[in-house]
């Protein structure tokens, strides 16, 4: 055999065991759980048993909140690196050329979790860090209490909903323990200080909006009661959500800032 077929040969047969490589790294290995199923790669399958008991306590402090299971079970994809979960929500949100911002490391919908794999967030992130385990379980939990949420709701990926963004996310806010008392503290001063928005749609804005739709949720629970917060799940605009309640967003927004003061 000559040398440059001997070469060409020997090339083609790399290329071959490479490729091979490669698409055994990109496929997604599954795990069924209770109630889930586990995405995830090669890369992260020395991760994956302590992922798992983040998300059994997430699932747990949900269904805990909610007083129920999961109404159907859903996926959660553990993607390696930034660039695959920019490409799961190009194709899911219908923007082929969205590319996401540092601090976006997971987002639920009622059918599945996407998150960047949580061990890479200090260098593929900012304003996490994975060391920090109590916050990272945490948003873990916020995004599951989106899936519940999703599970309950009219509109599933929250795509259609109106006016209630502060809901959906005080939330998860709320649920997951993220409503904690440095949030607390920095809502009461903008209170003092007069420094809140005029409605409850801007809640969701601005630096302490996690703060603000936290507490108002949280001021709702403990004023209407858990039952009823379960109830609002189905809404998806800020009519429905007031006419169940037999309120008005002034009633809200009164009632919220006396029981801030008080806290």
């Amino acid at each position: 055999m000559k040398k440059k077929t001997l070469f060409l040969v020997l090339t083609v047969l790399l290329s071959s065991i490479l490729l091979g490589w490669t698409i055994v790294e990109n496929k997604w290995i599954v795990e069924k759980q209770n109630g889930y199923s586990l995405y995830y790669k090669t890369l992260d399958k020395q991760n994956i048993v302590e992922y798992k008991a983040y998300f059994e306590a997430g699932k747990k402090t949900v269904e805990e909140f909610f007083q129920n299971s999961f109404k159907n079970d859903f996926s959660i994809y553990i993607h390696p690196s930034r660039s695959s979960l920019d490409s799961a929500w190009q194709k899911d949100w219908n923007m082929p050329d969205f590319k996401s911002q540092c601090w976006m490391v997971a987002s639920g919908v009622s059918n599945k979790l996407d998150i960047i794999s949580p061990k890479k967030w200090d260098s593929l992130a900012c304003e996490h860090s994975y060391t920090d385990s109590i916050k990272t379980l945490r948003l873990i939990t916020h995004e599951l209490v989106h899936v519940y949420h999703g599970q309950q709701n009219k509109s599933p990926d929250f795509s259609d909903v109106t006016g209630i963004d502060w809901f959906v996310e005080g939330l998860a806010v709320y649920a997951s323990g993220q409503c904690d008392s440095i949030r607390i503290s920095e809502v009461k001063n903008a209170v003092s200080e007069n420094r809140i928005p005029e409605t409850l749609d801007q809640f969701w804005t601005g630096k302490l909006k996690y703060g603000l739709s936290g507490t108002i949720v949280m001021y709702l629970d403990k004023t209407f009661g858990r039952e009823k917060i379960i109830s609002l799940l189905k809404f998806n605009n800020i009519e429905e959500l007031l006419n169940a309640l037999n309120t008005t967003e002034f009633e809200i927004l009164n009632g919220w800032e006396e029981y801030m003061k008080e806290l």
